[in-house]
């Protein structure tokens, strides 16, 4: 089993694994819960039961499953999840299962961040993109009717545990898209992970969940809060999050994420900040995991009002992180509405 130890005011730990449903027992023994509420995807019935079985052995356990992906990310279910909770007498000694996708990592600890001022909650993934992107860092949250996340708090996992068990259960959609920000974790930090999508991602999973989680852990137990050095872990994200309100959540996160990288390095190329080489590596990388790299024309007014929206914003300008080498990333926070629609423009004509 791999361990990532993410460190800053509340250290945790990430395992990486199989057939972690006793580990995870084990731990809800170690912190003392009495009750346990796994919150889940209905698809995920019968692993929350086989988690269940595990964890009732130290804890009374109360499953409550929710609506899957951005659905269940809203304040009816945020205020059902209360209710539950009060219902079953949780109290500031119990703990939450988040157990599923980023949707459901974000909603079951924005629960847990809620619930008494803050109850401990256990992350377990089960998709490609929660186990490197959502489950690990501390944030949680909603959507709203005006963007994506914009409700939330920062609270920190007790422990993250990825079983690796969950790939193989995952279909090519999902591991394409998850693929996405272990992607995006290559070009801001870590260029040997783009190095082994080339070589075969099939044959190096392991290897490239805990790189990607590495990178993450060590962002984030710098900056939890994204005052500075966190929002590197956005790269792609801007424009990502805008075609995401557009399609009204109907794209898989890593797709949309994809076409903001491709996006933002066109943005990057044009003022200079990275060559023709590195420009060509994100088609390549992007297209090579089957990943898009191009969205539909005609809609630049729309995206662009969406991310005005974008939580990284600053005194009214749109800030987007970009590479300036491979590797390392700096802010540009004064493009033109000129620049972004030469860039759009590009990537809507489908071309490097």
């Amino acid at each position: 089993m791999a361990v990532v130890r993410v460190e800053g005011p509340s250290p945790y730990s990430v395992l990486i694994g199989r057939n972690l449903h006793e580990t995870i027992a084990k731990r809800v023994r170690e912190i003392g819960a009495r009750n346990v509420a796994i919150v889940h995807q209905g698809p995920l019935g019968q692993v929350a039961q086989d988690v269940a079985a595990a964890v009732g052995e130290v804890a009374h356990v109360v499953l409550l499953p929710i609506p899957d992906a951005e659905a269940g990310k809203t304040s009816e279910v945020l205020g059902g999840l209360w209710d539950a909770l009060g219902e079953a007498g949780f109290g500031r000694q119990d703990a939450v299962i988040g157990l599923g996708g980023g949707a459901v990592t974000d909603v079951a600890g924005f629960a847990a961040a809620t619930w008494m001022r803050g109850i401990s909650v256990i992350q377990v993934p089960t998709t490609l993109l929660a186990m490197v992107d959502a489950a690990v860092g501390g944030k949680t949250g909603i959507n709203t009717v005006y963007g994506k996340n914009l409700v939330g708090a920062f609270h920190e996992p007790d422990s993250v545990f990825i079983d690796l068990e969950r790939l193989d259960t995952l279909d090519s959609g999902e591991l394409i898209a998850g693929s996405a920000e272990l992607i995006k974790t290559g070009f801001i930090a870590d260029p040997r992970i783009l190095e082994l999508f080339r070589e075969g991602a099939d044959e190096h999973w392991e290897e490239l969940i805990r790189r990607s989680v590495q990178v993450k852990a060590s962002v984030v137990s710098q900056d939890l809060k994204e005052s500075g050095l966190r929002e590197i872990l956005n790269y792609g994200h801007t424009f990502g999050h805008a075609i995401e309100r557009r399609e009204n959540y109907t794209w898989r996160h890593g797709d949309a994420v994809a076409v903001g990288m491709m996006f933002v390095a066109h943005l990057a190329h044009g003022r200079g900040l990275i060559d023709d080489s590195l420009l060509a590596l994100h088609h390549e990388i992007l297209s090579l995991v089957g990943l898009p790299t191009s969205y539909q024309a005609g809609v630049f007014d729309e995206l662009y009002e969406a991310m005005t929206m974008d939580k990284k914003n600053r005194d009214g300008e749109i800030r987007f992180v970009v590479l300036d080498s491979l590797g390392h990333c700096t802010r540009l926070e004064d493009a033109s509405v000129a620049e972004l629609r030469a860039a759009y423009e590009v990537i809507s004509g489908g071309v490097i």
